[in-house]
């Protein structure tokens, strides 16, 4: 779209909530206007013409990435918006700048090159995601989340190839900023006060995601996030609101009996799908394609279907995601407060020769000795541990500060092992951004790190690219940059207490669920992958995990790969998780 001007053009991908908000703001700064029509994107750009590009950017509510080219000025601008719900890649191939929303689409342009980068693969199977601002490919980036930047024209073409040429972005939102500003100035209120501001503020984010001209619904999963958000939507709603779940045979990962019966109480138009092997099987091809860039969250097959089943009635979703993060949610903040807690008083001295010992000692040894020595353990206890769990305590007692520990905790591969070949072993890059925060308060930190790391670049990720896939637009109203703001301004106590997280949502919910229905175990959205790799997954992973494939190939450690999977395939250990990434990574390989 071109600006009334004729100054600038746009490229938009995604929603802005509030642009009746910003319309209204425009025309009261410069009076009467002639709009075009009735889009957020002709509000956007002219706000952007008439405002300056970081100025709407400061006030734009919504999702979306964008690229913006002034005639004038001869300068394109690049943005994503806060929390990183909309990709937007970019980079330099044979000196040719290229940005897109995909991969697939720089893939295209005659002067691609495409080679992989070995440092974000191995990041990649440590994590089952490459984290921004990295990608697969090397000198192609993510734009991280709430920030933007401009090249003129003179810089695009004179612009260095190497990494020393990447432009700076500039953060418009900066989650780190915004978590100090809300534990500088917290929340003048009780638990009562804040529960109806978190409220007021949640309902209101949902009626601006409910806003289209075409159908709605909703992800129902049974936790407490969605099932908040499935509430709140209903209740601004004349009639019978559609809600969406998948739920699998294996009663361990079923979650659907919990919707059914929250959808029935609410008095929803339910809609659900159970999922077998069979039809996960035939998922798996279209993966590669669907998420463009290696990327091996299991739950991605879950999440793909229901889109699918949803896109069958609608064409918009809201979507619960964003809760656990932005409220304390995870079972993993309490263990790892817990863990660290006990482990930072035995000296590193000590400690460190601990990840050593981890690649050392057998685990099925391991298994052998704590089955003799069981006794020695509370009942509820002896069925976990096992050997993998006590390599695994060794390899995290290894760490030198909590958040190292946390990183370890949340890896699918220690620190000191991989299955890549050649590799520099670099780290999160986000790491780097709390690394200097006091650790006084374990949980904020490991929030914060999640925000601006887990959630943009593995839950967001899965979520827009199966709905895409789709043709559905999902909406995340937990993600509304007024909730994020408040979140950080309430204190610990209203997310998390005695172990029970997300206290605040739960309290919201009992206003429109019983008990029963919202004091429940949390349970994962994922998929049995340990025992569909060894069954009606089995031949797919024989074929992908060829021995001459893998050594033509040469990315990955043969012999490390293959005896992961002999492992897994004869039941002396669960390695699903990370035969996982291997074999995303291997599907997509295929794919380029």
């Amino acid at each position: 779209m071109i600006s009334r001007c004729g100054r600038f053009v746009i490229s938009f991908n995604g929603e802005v909530y509030n642009y009746l908000f910003l319309r209204e703001k425009l025309e009261k700064m410069v009076g009467s206007f002639p709009w075009r029509g009735h889009s957020d994107t002709e509000v956007l750009l002219e706000s952007i013409a008439h405002c300056g590009l970081l100025e709407t950017l400061s006030e734009v509510n919504g999702m979306f990435a964008f690229a913006l080219w002034d005639r004038q000025q001869r300068v394109l601008s690049l943005a994503r918006d806060p929390i990183g719900e909309k990709p937007l890649y970019y980079g330099w191939s044979r000196g040719t700048f290229l940005f897109a929303s995909e991969l697939k689409a720089l893939r295209k342009h005659p002067s691609w090159e495409g080679r992989i980068d070995q440092d974000s693969l191995n990041l990649f199977l440590r994590y089952n995601y490459v984290p921004a601002p990295l990608s697969i490919f090397q000198r192609v980036y993510k734009l991280n989340p709430g920030s933007c930047f401009s090249l003129s024209m003179q810089e695009m073409l004179e612009l260095p190839t190497g990494p020393s040429g990447n432009p700076t972005p500039v953060p418009y939102w900066n989650t780190k900023e915004v978590m100090r500003r809300g534990m500088e100035q917290p929340f003048q209120g009780d638990l009562r006060e804040a529960q109806e501001e978190v409220e007021k503020l949640l309902t209101d984010s949902v009626r601006l995601r409910m806003v289209a001209d075409v159908p709605v619904g909703v992800f129902l999963s049974g936790g407490i996030d969605s099932s908040t958000v499935a509430a709140l939507m209903q209740n601004q709603s004349s009639r019978p609101i559609k809600t969406f779940t998948i739920g699998f045979y294996d009663r361990a990962f079923n979650e659907a009996e919990n919707a059914k019966a929250i959808a029935a109480h609410l008095g929803t138009e339910h809609n659900e799908l159970y999922v077998t092997s069979k039809e996960a099987l035939e998922i798996i091809p279209l993966l590669p394609e669907t998420y463009d860039e290696p990327f091996a969250d299991s739950s991605q097959i879950p999440t793909y279907l229901v889109s699918k089943l949803a896109r069958g009635v609608v064409t918009v979703v809201l979507s619960g995601d964003g809760g656990d993060e932005l409220f304390c949610g995870y079972n993993r903040y309490v263990l790892t407060n817990r863990y660290w807690s006990l482990i930072e008083k035995i000296p590193y001295s000590i400690r460190g020769k601990f990840a050593d010992l981890s690649t050392i000692i057998r685990p099925r040894l391991l298994d052998s000795a704590l089955r003799h020595m069981s006794f020695l353990f509370p009942p509820q206890f002896r069925n976990w541990i096992s050997g993998d769990r006590c390599l695994k305590g060794l390899d995290l007692a290894a760490s030198r500060d909590l958040m190292s520990f946390y990183d370890r905790a949340v890896s699918y591969w220690p620190t000191n092992r991989g299955a890549v070949r050649a590799v520099q072993s670099k780290g999160n890059p986000a790491l780097s951004t709390v690394m200097d925060l006091p650790t006084s308060n374990d949980f904020n930190v490991m929030m914060l790190l999640d925000q601006i790391s887990y959630l943009p670049d593995d839950i967001l990720v899965k979520v827009d690219r199966a709905s895409m896939a789709n043709s559905l637009e999902g909406r995340i109203p937990l993600l509304d940059p007024r909730i994020i703001r408040l979140a950080w301004q309430l204190p610990l106590e209203a997310k998390i207490f005695n172990g029970q997280g997300k206290i605040i949502l739960r309290n919201i919910l009992l206003r429109h669920l019983p008990r029963h229905m919202v004091d429940r175990p949390k349970q994962g959205f994922g998929i049995p992958i340990h025992s569909w790799l060894r069954g009606p997954l089995r031949d797919w992973v024989e074929d992908l995990l060829d021995e001459s494939n893998l050594r033509r190939e040469g990315y990955l450690r043969v012999d490390e790969v293959r005896n992961l999977w002999s492992e897994h395939a004869t039941g002396q250990r669960n390695w699903g998780y990370r035969l996982w990434g291997i074999l995303m990574f291997q599907t997509w390989l295929r794919n380029q």
